[in-house]
């Protein structure tokens, strides 16, 4: 891999665990709204906005792939069944927002990011809605392509072609690493792009899809992937 000039990165299970950090402000939002507006917690159990949010993928097909926009139309939907209206659907996505924009790098992301970022091009490749500059890493990156941005979700090709043009080499040029098989790895190898999988937690590799050219369990591996050979003495 001499020829790589820009790493693209995933965010969400790749830099920090997702899960925690949804569940968290999934209930920060939840305890907001029933201070402000209890009957759109009165109204809404878990599994009647599960409904909601399959409704609005539905309706809004061309539009499923921009996670901001669902989150916000289920709001703006559980805000009019109880009578209050969608002004206030900004203000709750950002008390949402705030939480899911407080995480916790993995412990090795941040001394990998700053020795990466002072050799290649760094792109933030996500499906997701990950602030960079809230959580406090933008300067490691040289953009940020999102699913909204592009137009389209990881593995669709679109997502990883506007990522290669705004770091500036060529596919072949270009790393793409992250947690997930088929979104990442198998997106990205049929866009062009080389591949490594981050797989932290000893995953087998799907035997249906072609492997990654590496596979590692941390950015530092990645990092060390890179590293230049100290001259014999």
């Amino acid at each position: 891999m001499n020829d790589i000039r820009t790493i693209t990165l995933d965010l969400d299970d790749t830099l920090w665990d997702i899960t925690p950090v949804i569940l968290r402000a999934e209930a920060r939002l939840r305890d907001w709204l029933a201070e402000r507006y209890p009957r759109v917690v009165e109204m809404h159990q878990p599994e009647d906005i599960v409904e909601l949010r399959a409704q609005v993928f539905a309706e809004y097909e061309d539009r499923s792939h921009d996670l901001t926009f669902v989150r916000c139309e289920v709001l703006a939907r559980m805000g009019v069944a109880a009578g209050y209206g969608d002004d206030f659907v900004d203000e709750a996505f950002d008390v949402f927002d705030t939480e899911r924009n407080t995480v916790e790098l993995f412990p090795e992301v941040r001394p990998a990011l700053e020795s990466l970022a002072s050799r290649f091009t760094l792109v933030a490749v996500t499906n997701g809605n990950a602030r960079l500059e809230r959580i406090g890493i933008d300067h490691f990156f040289h953009a940020v392509v999102s699913a909204r941005s592009a137009g389209a979700a990881k593995p669709a090709r679109p997502i990883f072609d506007a990522a290669v043009s705004v770091g500036g080499a060529t596919a072949q040029e270009t790393l793409h690493v992250g947690d997930h098989p088929e979104f990442d790895v198998h997106g990205a190898r049929s866009a062009g792009l080389r591949t490594v999988w981050l797989n932290r937690n000893g995953h087998e590799w799907p035997g249906s899809l072609e492997p990654p050219d590496r596979t590692i369990s941390n950015l530092r591996e990645l990092d060390e992937m890179f590293a230049v050979p100290a001259p014999p003495e």
